[in-house]
């Protein structure tokens, strides 16, 4: 990373003194918007897309991190988690940070985050949603500690104003048509859209899409694991013709091998979301030939450390990269953060949908949404602060506080 020298010399030398003192956790849930709730209701499976799941999804959980410092600095992070996908809940995460995660944080220097990070690797397997909560507030911190944006610490920044790419959900297709259409008019130049309806009616749609937006608008498909191998091969060479960018999981999470059955008989890359959440993951995924793209967000691998690392090795691979999430304002700037300083890395519009979906975001000022981009968030760490006001109303169970002494 060319701002390596952030990490290491005068950087470290100048913050000795900011050592990270306690760790404040809240569950919260953040309930959909009326939109939100009325759209998922009304499509596939009852949540817009075609993954099944038996239980009604009518809001967000989280985790918001406080991390203090010695001398007063506050760093803020965030972790989504759907059981379906993440598999962790709020208290699975604040209970791994209590028995264990704390004694890697608590004492240390927020500009020592690869050490943090590898000591935490090295005594707590998996748990990377937690892990990387913790991560990704090192960076606010360091941010606000340094007076700089969090992306100095990410790469180079090059770009103030991101565009972002477009959801569409698997709802009927006169919606779908009309979502889309709404999405170009507001200046929103990539759409993603969620398929697995089956092989006909997929393409059926996609040649709707195609024919109301137009040649320049580029798509990319999510199936939620809708198809085994032979039928993804099937249903993905029959859009094709439509110009597809990427395709999203298209089998079941833990069928690599099929996941690598397909990509070798199709010409459009895929990319594993449900299937991946860890560093391991993405490698093995990349060496079996499964994916041409790396799909990622703040919980996947976990944490920003983890992202720059696959990030690199996505580069080396000629590989592009997709960011995409439904977060809160926290993470958002965060992955916006990201994005400014990896831009020209990805080849792909991150996606952020969380403005849309949740009835509130927890920051004082709103990230600026304007005709298909999102606004860098200015000022120290993530550019955002906490509303205490809006957390003290959505959180669902006690705070935690994890205190150095």
């Amino acid at each position: 990373m060319d701002n390596e020298n952030e990490f290491e010399g005068k950087n470290r030398l100048e913050s000795v003194a900011s050592t990270i003192e306690s760790i404040e956790l809240f569950p919260v849930f953040i309930p959909f918007t009326p939109i939100a709730q009325q759209t998922m209701e009304s499509g596939e499976g009852g949540l817009g897309m075609a993954i099944k799941t038996e239980e009604a999804w009518t809001g967000g959980d989280f985790v918001i991190c406080r991390l203090v410092t010695s001398d007063g600095y506050v760093g803020l992070g965030e972790s989504f988690v759907w059981l379906p996908e993440t598999g962790v809940s709020p208290a699975q995460i604040t209970s791994i940070i209590q028995r264990s995660l704390h004694t890697y944080i608590l004492g240390a220097n927020p500009f020592d985050i690869k050490i943090v990070n590898q000591r935490m690797d090295a005594n707590v397997a998996r748990n990377e949603v937690a892990k990387g909560l913790l991560d990704m507030a090192c960076y606010d911190l360091m941010g606000r500690i340094k007076d700089v944006p969090a992306c100095n610490f990410m790469g180079n920044p090059s770009i103030d104003a991101i565009p972002l790419a477009a959801l569409v959900p698997l709802v009927d297709v006169e919606t779908m048509v009309a979502l889309a259409e709404m999405f170009v008019k507001t200046g929103y130049r990539t759409i993603r859209v969620k398929l697995g309806r089956g092989i006909f009616e997929d393409a059926a749609i996609m040649g709707q899409l195609r024919d109301y937006v137009g040649p320049d608008i580029r798509f990319r498909v999510d199936y939620n694991q809708a198809y085994t191998p032979n039928d993804a091969i099937e249903a993905i060479s029959a859009i094709e013709q439509f110009n597809v960018d990427v395709v999203e999981q298209p089998v079941a999470a833990e069928d690599y091998i099929g996941m690598a059955m397909v990509q070798k008989h199709v010409n459009v890359p895929l990319m594993a979301h449900e299937g991946f959440f860890s560093l391991r993951d993405f490698l093995v995924l990349a060496e079996l030939g499964a994916v041409q793209v790396l799909g990622l967000n703040s919980e996947r691998p976990g944490g920003v450390t983890k992202a720059l690392e696959v990030l690199d090795i996505a580069k080396q691979r000629s590989m592009g990269a997709v960011i995409h999430n439904q977060t809160l304002g926290i993470a958002s700037a965060m992955q916006l953060h990201l994005a400014a300083a990896r831009y020209n890395d990805l080849g792909h519009d991150p996606e952020l949908t969380g403005q849309y979906m949740f009835e509130e975001d927890l920051i004082t000022t709103p990230i600026e949404y304007k005709k298909g981009t999102a606004k860098l968030p200015r000022g120290p760490g993530f550019g955002v602060d906490l509303d205490t006001s809006a957390l003290e109303k959505y959180t669902i169970d006690a705070p935690v506080e994890i205190k150095l002494h």
